[in-house]
C-alpha cells in the first residue's frame, strides 16, 4: 500500500471529498458520479463487508494502524493522508470518527428481484430528512423488513448522514428507487402485496387491527415529514392505518412511527 500525503486542499485527487456539507450538491453529484461516502471506520467496514468497492480512502495518519487490515486487503486503492486541519478544509467539517472512503455505488437491484420472497416492504414517499431515512433503515434492518422502496424525490439512502444514522444498515437492507410515483404502487399490488398507508384519515384502521389480519405480503407506505401522504398516494393504496395515540398527541416523527409499525406488523407464522 502506498500512502499519498496531502499538502493542499486543492489537490484534484481528493475531489470526491470536497463540499461534503453541501447537501443539495452532494445528493445530486454522488448518484450522477456513481459514488457515495462512507464516513467512520465502522461504517466503512460494514460497506466493505457488504461487498461494496472502495474508490479511495481518506484519513488522518493516526488512523492508519487501526485500518491496517483493510489497506492490506485493498493494496491498489489509493489512501490519502492529511493533517486534521487540511482534511477539515477539504470536507468542510472536523473528522473525528476515523477514516472516510469514497465508495463505488452498487448497481440498482431490479424490482422483481428485490420483491421476490419479500413479505414486508417499506415504501418512503418524499422523506427528505436524511436522518429520518437512516433511522428508518436501521429499524427496517432490525424488525424484519425485507426491502425498502423510495419515491423519486425521497432522500438518498446512501447520502453520508443516512448511512451514518443507519449505522451502515443501509448496506444490508435491499432497496430501490421507484421511477413512477405513485403509479409504481400498482406493481406491488400485482405481486400480491396489501398496500397500507400510515396516515391519519377518517377511515384509517388501528395498527393492531391490521396486525391481527397478518397479511401474507404487506407494503407499508410512510409519508413525507410535515405534509404527510399525498392525496394521489392515498387514492392508490388499499387502506390507511394509524397508531392509536393518547394524551392528546396526534402523531409521531416518521422514523419513530416506522419502528412501532414495523414491530407490530411483523410477519407472524
Amino acid at each position: 500500500m502506498t500512502f499519498h500525503y496531502l499538502e493542499s486542499a486543492a489537490d484534484p485527487r481528493v475531489a470526491d471529498y470536497t463540499q461534503l456539507t453541501d447537501v443539495h450538491l452532494r445528493k445530486l453529484r454522488e448518484p450522477a458520479e456513481g459514488m457515495y461516502i462512507a464516513e467512520s471506520s465502522r461504517v466503512l467496514r460494514r460497506a466493505l463487508a457488504a461487498g461494496h468497492r472502495p474508490r479511495s480512502f481518506f484519513l488522518a495518519e493516526k488512523w492508519i494502524e487501526d485500518l491496517k487490515d483493510i489497506f492490506e486487503e485493498y493494496p491498489d486503492v489509493p489512501a490519502y493522508i492529511g493533517s486534521a486541519g487540511l482534511l477539515e478544509e477539504i470536507t468542510g467539517f472536523h473528522l473525528h470518527r476515523g477514516a472516510m472512503a469514497a465508495m463505488h455505488r452498487p448497481a440498482p437491484v431490479p424490482l422483481p428481484e428485490l420483491l421476490a420472497g419479500a413479505r414486508r416492504v417499506a415504501v418512503l414517499e418524499d422523506i427528505v430528512d436524511h436522518t429520518n431515512v437512516g433511522a428508518i433503515f436501521r429499524s427496517a434492518a432490525a424488525l424484519d423488513v425485507d426491502a425498502v422502496l423510495v419515491s423519486p424525490r425521497c432522500g438518498d439512502p446512501l447520502y453520508r448522514r443516512s448511512v451514518r444514522v443507519s449505522m451502515g444498515t443501509v448496506f444490508q437492507v435491499p432497496w430501490a428507487r421507484l421511477d413512477s410515483w405513485p403509479h409504481d404502487l400498482t406493481l406491488l399490488k400485482e405481486q400480491g402485496f396489501t398496500v397500507a398507508a400510515m396516515e391519519l384519515t377518517d377511515d384509517a384502521v388501528d395498527l393492531d387491527e391490521l396486525a391481527a389480519r397478518n397479511p401474507e405480503r404487506l407494503a407499508l407506505v410512510l409519508g413525507t415529514e410535515g405534509a404527510g401522504m399525498s392525496a394521489e398516494t392515498l387514492a392508490a393504496v388499499d387502506l390507511a392505518v394509524k397508531i392509536p395515540m393518547r394524551a392528546g398527541v396526534d402523531s409521531l416523527n416518521v422514523a419513530a412511527a416506522s419502528a412501532v409499525a414495523f414491530w407490530e406488523l411483523r410477519p407472524r407464522g
